[in-house]
């Protein structure tokens, strides 16, 4: 059924808060909407895309009026090597509204997935954009089911067994998304990466399998770095930092 923006609206009093039936990518919209210099915390969603965008140029499925995509202009007083940092925070709030309105426990797979039962239900795409940062965040809500090509990797909190309105997920999101970014001015980055950390089992003492020069590698996990990138020691012994995704279980 169409997203009651009124319902969300009148939980933010004062936020800007755009929706649309149908948009090629809210990361767009969003992005326009920065540029014009909206205040932080601007949030342009649909109840479609066309061409959602997912990390590494990849498209977002974006089933009509099945799954939560949006995106939100965010202003921090951080610099632009902090953007790494800024995804693993947006993953933490995506896990916690899901947590809040679902009761399903999710995981976040480094450094931008959210996964229940082992396939992916929600993913994050952080950008800059001159000053600030568009945010899109991706969640599969209503799907019953999902295109041969990504059915066996992806899911959704109806198939996990939960029935949840838009709305209310959206609610939840924007208030954990408040929450982490208040994390990260007042306490710092440490505070962020310590949480991510307790939160993802793919964060430490993980097998997991990445490409590198065309070759699958094989290692353990081993905590996050300073600025919030995956450290894995190989089975060669060498310790290895991870910038980009592809992180998969071995």
């Amino acid at each position: 059924m169409p997203f009651d923006v009124e319902m969300v609206r009148a939980a933010f009093p004062g936020r800007r808060i755009e929706w649309f039936a149908s948009a090629p990518s809210t990361m767009t919209i969003a992005a326009q909407l920065a540029r014009e210099g909206c205040a932080p915390g601007t949030v342009a969603g649909a109840d479609e895309q066309s061409a959602g965008m997912g990390r590494h140029g990849h498209s977002w499925h974006s089933n009509a009026e099945a799954g939560l995509y949006v995106s939100i202009v965010l202003r921090l007083p951080v610099g632009s090597n902090a953007l790494p940092v800024v995804m693993l925070a947006l993953g933490l709030a995506a896990q916690e509204a899901i947590a809040e309105v679902s009761g399903l426990a999710a995981d976040l797979r480094w450094p931008n997935d959210v996964m229940i039962g082992g396939k992916k239900c929600a993913g994050i795409l952080a950008q800059l954009d001159g000053q600030a940062i568009v945010a899109g965040i991706g969640i599969n809500v209503n799907h019953e089911e999902f295109p041969d090509g990504i059915a066996p990797l992806a899911t959704s909190l109806r198939l996990a067994g939960a029935s949840v309105a838009r709305e209310d997920l959206l609610i939840e999101l924007l208030r954990a998304i408040d929450d982490a970014c208040e994390m990260m001015i007042e306490r710092g980055t440490p505070a962020i990466l310590e949480a991510f950390a307790r939160a993802s089992s793919y964060a430490a003492g993980r097998r997991v399998r990445f490409e590198r020069d065309g070759a699958m590698i094989e290692g353990v996990t081993r905590g996050l770095d300073a600025s919030g990138f995956l450290l894995v020691r190989e089975d060669n012994g060498k310790e290895t930092t991870i910038f980009a995704g592809g992180v998969r279980p071995a």
